[in-house]
């Protein structure tokens, strides 16, 4: 996520959300993400592309994403995540998609709650990786809030974290290019100690759209007011 900062650039959007759409069958990240499959999206903001981003399953049960520039591709940045159990969790950062490690990022202490962030109770550690997004979506949205480290494996360098995460339930949404879509929502904060002192570098919104994928829109408040929705899907082999 902090590789993705350097992409933004100011843009004006608008969101509509609309009621949800009923849904009788058990629904996953993996339907709304996509993260199994060998799929991608392009992000437009101000009549010009905002990014691109790309899915590469490493095995049955792992995966890589790239965010960048498409006019760059590949970029030389990726992040590695796993399902484990019924959970999606983020493990570590790499030179690109199916390449070696060159971040590792652990959490000290994470906590899950309503979606108020409430109620806040402690999540058992999975080998310290980040309990990124529940892989069964609920029906009620909910809050993750983790503090860790990143490592390099360059040269030992740690970065502190904390990211804090407010999943939102399934509900019907559209862009400025698609609608009658059905989305569920992060909003994220991110802080860190990147070469500055500790503070808070992203605040957003991602919408992520059943059977299309990331980024179906992405409304931006830190470190820029920045606006974005996803144009173009598709797959690639």
């Amino acid at each position: 996520m902090r590789k993705r900062l350097a992409l933004m650039a100011a843009a004006l959007g608008l969101i509509t959300v609309i009621p949800a759409p009923a849904s009788a069958a058990t629904e996953t990240y993996g339907d709304y993400s996509l993260m199994f499959g060998r799929t991608a999206g392009q992000y437009w903001a101000g009549g010009q592309v905002g990014g691109q981003w790309a899915w590469n399953p490493q095995s049955a049960t792992t995966s890589d994403i790239s965010w960048g520039d498409p006019a760059q591709w590949p970029p030389a940045s990726a992040e590695h995540f796993l399902r484990s159990g019924d959970w999606v969790e983020l493990d570590y950062y790499s030179g690109g998609a199916g390449k070696p490690v060159t971040e590792v990022q652990r959490v000290t202490s994470e906590t899950l709650g309503t979606a108020s962030c409430t109620g806040m109770t402690v999540v058992p550690s999975d080998g310290g990786r980040q309990h990124y997004a529940k892989w069964t979506i609920p029906a009620a949205g909910y809050c993750l809030d983790a503090t860790g480290t990143i490592t390099s494996t360059v040269n030992g360098s740690v970065v502190h974290f904390r990211h804090r995460q407010v999943w939102g339930a399934p509900t019907g949404c559209s862009n400025a290019y698609f609608s009658g879509q059905r989305c569920i929502t992060q909003h994220e904060q991110w802080w860190d100690d990147n070469a500055h002192a500790y503070g808070l570098q992203i605040d957003r919104t991602q919408y992520i759209a059943k059977g299309k994928g990331m980024a179906f829109a992405i409304r931006t408040t830190v470190p820029v007011t920045w606006n974005a929705d996803g144009r173009y899907f598709w797959t690639w082999s």
